[in-house]
């Protein structure tokens, strides 16, 4: 009897860990999946030398060569549609009545949703009979933009088009049968769009030997930290780990993205998160990319960066999630900001920004030689929310009129202007004027040479703008008093030689000079910059009083001007210095208040010509100085002292 019971008990445990294991059926085949037990690896963790001059790296120092050839189409195009969409976008961010703030794609991490039931109530109900991809492409088309990337997978591990290495696809797993992906493809190619796939190939909830599900499973890389802290990777902590997790590299993710190039012929690949992988399984899928379409442009998040190797291993870097300011920097770049904070449909989420905002961040972008990719969210019916068509349409009547100060532009060599930024093509610079001059008068700062013509680009005439060198450093222009565009008004400025400027930034006496920590000359150690999104667009890691940061800047008149230092104050107070010239001001830093503030500092007097605006410590700061945003300098005349 005790034998018989012992054996019973032995078979519904059996069967109960079976069950665990196999929890949703959204996997590979299910004779390829191994089980959840740490397997000793045979040979150590590495695979692959990952040293930047190893021989196993010969295959990226080869792409390498031809990065210039396939980065001419998208440099040109300066502006893109980033798409999230898949069977989460019919939750809206809600589950079972409750609203999770956030991004709406993460919805099944954010409620912890057993894999089965996301299969059987989100995705096995994802229908979106209302998806019609040449409405789609057209739109994004009269927007502006030039190239499209969209979801192939998220981290869900559902691929949203037709899929012969999982079932886990659009037209096994849901209602809809017919392919999005290839339908939108066909559509950008009749609208003269690129196109190409996100494709999360490090994260996958839905797989027992994927990484980021720790409610199901007991993976690595999700919330609970497990096999690692916050600070550490779990495949250094755990190694005995990483043989169970290459199997869906080998078995979904490397066959997926070259199923992908195979079946759609795509321009691009946008991979994510690549920490919760080991470097070497990145590179293994990053390789197998390469190999598959020599030409595809790869962004930079396909591996993360590690001891001995390079920053990264794509054609050009991405900013961080929802970057609206962007630092100074070198090469090719790529911001994804969102329409409003989520980048999946969000039904609660309705701080969507204005066109003119987004339109400003996008000049931004270019005038520092990057592409803007812009996302959307489509609703899980297949339609594009009615505010995200309203901002592409508004964006789109802008470029209908400004598009040649943004496409085939490169990286503007003229200072940071009070009135706004510039871009450029060869030797003709694209005045963007943001805060436009009432008094009929423009002064561009910084060029030193000839100004051949100049005119409104909204002027079909090219009707001449009167102009005149006022000193040896600044032009002049005679404007109308009322800005053509409320969002960038665009002057055209022809010039013999684009190469001839002066760093020295023109401080306005008619105008707020917002003199940006991004664009500040870093000196004397190793600053923290924020990834740029409007909570986090400042300059930190004050540790010394030897680090400032710097302006050169210059003044073609003598004024006076009241000084607002705009930052994050941290729990210690500190005293901080600006020095301007031989003027100087000092206070000491506010402290416990949340978020960015104004600290208005006092009025300051500035001399004419060339001089450096520093900020630094007093001392050596407790803790942090401050996470400073930007410093103010703005002009007072009599009645506004």
């Amino acid at each position: 009897m005790k034998n018989n019971l012992k054996t019973t008990l032995i078979a519904v445990i059996n069967i109960a860990m079976l069950l665990v294991f196999v929890g949703c059926n959204n996997t590979v085949k299910t004779d390829k999946q191994s089980s959840h037990k740490p397997i000793i690896p045979p040979k150590p963790r590495l695979q692959v030398d990952i040293a930047a001059g190893s021989p196993d790296l010969q295959w990226w120092r080869d792409a390498k060569i031809t990065r210039e050839q396939r980065l001419v189409d998208w440099r040109d195009a300066r502006f893109g549609c980033f798409i999230h969409w898949n069977a989460s976008a019919l939750l809206g961010s809600t589950w079972k009545g409750k609203a999770y703030r956030g991004y709406g794609e993460h919805i099944q991490r954010m409620a912890k949703i057993p894999c089965e039931e996301y299969r059987r109530d989100v995705v096995g109900k994802f229908n979106p009979t209302k998806f019609n991809a040449d409405e789609w492409a057209n739109t994004i088309q009269k927007a502006g933009m030039r190239y499209v990337i969209i979801t192939a997978k998220h981290h869900d591990g559902f691929a949203v088009y037709d899929s012969d290495v999982s079932d886990y696809n659009m037209l096994k797993a849901t209602p809809f049968g017919r392919d999005p992906m290839a339908e939108l493809k066909a559509a950008c190619d009749k609208n003269g769009l690129k196109f190409g796939f996100y494709y999360s190939h490090a994260f996958d909830w839905g797989e027992p030997n994927g990484s980021g599900n720790d409610w199901d499973y007991e993976n690595p890389g999700g919330d609970k930290h497990l096999f690692a802290t916050r600070e550490t990777k779990w495949y250094d902590e755990h190694p005995e780990i990483a043989p169970r997790i290459r199997k869906y590299v080998e078995e979904k993710s490397i066959p997926q993205v070259l199923e992908l190039i195979n079946k759609y012929d795509p321009d691009f690949l946008w991979f994510d998160t690549p920490h919760k992988l080991p470097p070497e399984e990145n590179l293994r899928i990053l390789k197998a990319a390469r190999a598959a379409k020599p030409s595809i442009v790869i962004n930079s998040r396909g591996v993360q960066p590690y001891d001995g190797m390079p920053s990264h291993f794509g054609d050009y870097r991405s900013t961080g999630d929802r970057a609206v300011d962007f630092p100074t920097r070198d090469g090719d770049w790529e911001a994804i900001p969102t329409t409003n904070e989520s980048y999946g449909y969000s039904e609660s989420d309705r701080s969507h920004k204005t066109p003119e905002y987004l339109t400003r961040v996008l000049v931004k972008a270019v005038a520092r030689g990057g592409n803007m990719l812009l996302n959307i969210g489509p609703k899980g019916d297949g339609v594009i929310d009615t505010p995200d068509i309203n901002i592409l349409e508004s964006i789109g009547k802008w470029m209908d009129v400004n598009e040649a100060s943004i496409r085939g532009t490169v990286r503007t060599t003229l200072p940071v202007q009070a009135w706004g930024e510039s871009t450029r093509k060869k030797n003709t610079f694209y005045l963007h004027v943001f805060n436009w001059p009432t008094n009929g008068v423009l002064k561009l700062g910084g060029f030193l040479g000839k100004v051949n013509k100049a005119w409104l680009l909204s002027d079909k005439n090219q009707t001449a703008i009167a102009h005149k060198r006022t000193d040896d450093m600044t032009v002049q222009f005679e404007v109308p008093t009322e800005a053509p565009d409320l969002a960038s008004s665009v002057i055209v400025v022809e010039v013999d030689d684009a190469e001839n400027v002066d760093s020295h930034r023109l401080i306005s006496t008619t105008q707020d000079n917002m003199l940006r920590a991004f664009d500040g000359l870093a000196v004397g150690g190793e600053f923290k910059y924020g990834n740029g999104k409007s909570t986090d667009n400042g300059v930190s890691g004050w540790k010394h009083n030897d680090q400032l940061m710097t302006w050169p800047v210059y003044l073609s008149e003598a004024g006076k001007f009241k000084v607002i230092a705009e930052y994050k104050p941290f729990k210690q107070s500190n005293k901080f210095i600006i020095e301007a010239g031989k003027a100087i001001l000092s206070d000491t830093t506010r402290s416990n208040e949340k978020g960015f503030i104004k600290h208005d500092l006092g009025n300051i007097d500035l001399l004419s010509g060339k001089q450096v605006i520093k900020i630094h410590s007093d001392s050596i700061p407790k803790g942090d100085l401050m996470n400073l945003r930007a410093l103010h300098f703005i002009p007072l005349f009599e009645g506004n002292n």
